[in-house]
Order: structure tokens, then sequence, then C-alpha cells
């Protein structure tokens, strides 16, 4: 064999045999054809009920422009939220010496503890807001000052609110201060760093990521929640909205205006609370 015959089939490589090895076959995904007819009769279901709201007269949704940004309404509003947020503020103070208070090697701390959110727990809000309510027959006084000068409406509100509160917010605060590794406060002791500092520098910022996600579901509820105050004559949103159907009757489209403030701060504090848990859980392994 020639020199340039042998070099050329090196050039050219090994010959092609029929074993090719096959390509791989082509994915070929099914139709979902259940889940696009579930979505369309969704779709057309939603339509439907919009469509049956928008162009039904009588929601009235002229007269619910008129009072929507109303005097009465935003005082209303305005009471609301003050209450909201100072009920949560007392409410996961008090929830969090409670918890304190259940993790403690006391056994009288723990008893105390354990019987406060046992009790409140166990009581309805409204039960317990026409309790305090009527405190005045049990008490008639209090250090001298007579209890209905000293127990009106508003602070009714806030007491049964916050007695209310703390029982769940001590579980909450509880739990998440139970999801921290042991390792943890370990390593704090091993620092020399005194109980409350190891509480709060070490603990609770890690719990936090715990703690944040069912708050933020107290949070929503404690607002919807104070629309009880209703029925002891606390102004508030449902209340303001109340005063102004019972004078002129015109009660779906009040309610309308209620409903649509309670959802547009239920939204901005449900937003706010995905951009708080997101900053606590930096860190983490599981972020959202």
């Amino acid at each position: 064999m020639s020199s340039n015959t042998l070099a050329q089939q090196v050039a050219a490589g090994p010959p092609a045999t029929s074993d090719a090895a096959p390509a791989h076959p082509r994915i070929v995904r099914r139709p979902h054809t259940g889940q696009w007819l579930a979505a369309a009769a969704v779709l057309a279901l939603l339509a439907f009920v919009a469509q049956s709201v928008i162009r039904n007269d009588a929601f009235q949704w002229g007269v619910v422009a008129d009072y929507f940004t109303s005097a009465s309404i935003l005082r209303g509003l305005v009471l609301t939220l003050w209450l909201t947020a100072l009920v949560m503020a007392l409410g996961f103070s008090l929830g969090t010496l409670l918890a304190v208070m259940r993790l403690s090697a006391n056994p009288v701390l723990r008893a105390v503890s354990w019987g406060y959110v046992w009790l409140f727990r166990s009581m309805p809000i409204l039960v317990q807001l026409l309790f305090w309510f009527n405190i005045g027959a049990l008490y008639p006084k209090i250090l001298g000052v007579r209890t209905v000068d000293l127990f009106g409406p508003v602070t009714v509100a806030i007491i049964g609110l916050t007695l209310h509160e703390a029982a769940y917010a001590a579980e909450v605060v509880r739990g998440g201060i139970l999801s921290v590794g042991r390792g943890q406060t370990e390593a704090a002791q091993a620092l020399g760093l005194g109980r409350l500092t190891r509480l709060r520098r070490i603990v609770l910022p890690q719990a936090m990521r715990s703690i944040l996600p069912p708050a933020g579901n107290m949070l929503i509820g404690t607002l919807k929640g104070t629309s009880i105050v209703s029925v002891i004559a606390v102004q508030d949103l449902l209340y303001s909205a109340q005063l102004v159907y019972h004078r002129t009757y015109q009660v779906i489209p009040l309610l309308l205006v209620a409903t649509l403030w309670y959802v547009t701060v239920t939204t901005l504090l449900s937003v706010g609370q995905f951009y708080v848990e997101r900053h606590f859980a930096r860190g983490a392994e599981r972020t959202r």
C-alpha cells in the first residue's frame, strides 16, 4: 500500500458502521385538555359573577363611591387602624412576657402563664368584651373612681382585645423561641451573655422567621376582629357605616364601603408582611 493511500485512510478516520448509536428520542408533552377546560370554565364563571356584580343596580355603586371617602367613614377607618396597632403592640408585649414565663424553670410562672392562655383562649372575644363593658356591676368604684367613668367603650375595647390577643401571641412567640436550636443558646452562655441578653440578641432575632407568618395572620385577624367592638358602640369603621345606613336605609352600599376598606387595608398589610418576612429570612436556607 502506498504512503499516499495510507495517509488518506488516516485522515478519513475509521470506516462508518451500521451500528451507530440512535439519536435521543424527542419528548412530546401530552396535551392537558382537562386542565385547559377547567381553567376556561373557572374564567367563564368569574366573568359571569363580575358582570352580575357590576351590572346589578341594587349594589348602587354610585352611592358606594360617594361614601367611600366621606368624613364619617374615614374617622371610623382611622380609629380601626389605631385600635389594631395598639392592640397588636400591647398584645405581643404581654404575649412575649407570658411566653418567657411559660419557658421559665419556675413552676409558679409556668402555671400562671399556662392558666392565662387556657382561660382567655377558652372565652369568645364577644363574651370578654361584654364582661368588661359590664364590669361596673362587680366593682362600682376602682381607686375611688366610678367604673363607668374609668371604663369607656374605647378603653373596654382595648382591654378586651389586648387580653385576647396576648393569649394567642404567647403561643406564637413560644413556638418561635422553641424553633431556635439549643446550640445557639449554649454558645451564648459560653460567651457569658445573661439570660435577657441571650433572649434579646440571640434567640428572638432568629425566632422571628417562625414568629412572623402567624403574627401577620394575627394582625390581619385583629384588623377584621375590631369590627366586633361595634356591639359596645365604639365608632370604628363598621359602626360608622352602620350609623349612616340607619339614617339613609342604604344598607348594601354602606356594607360594601366597609368591605372595600377592609380588603384594601388587608392587602397592604399582606404586602408589608411579605417584605418583612423576606428581610428576616436573609441568610436562611429557605428564603421566600
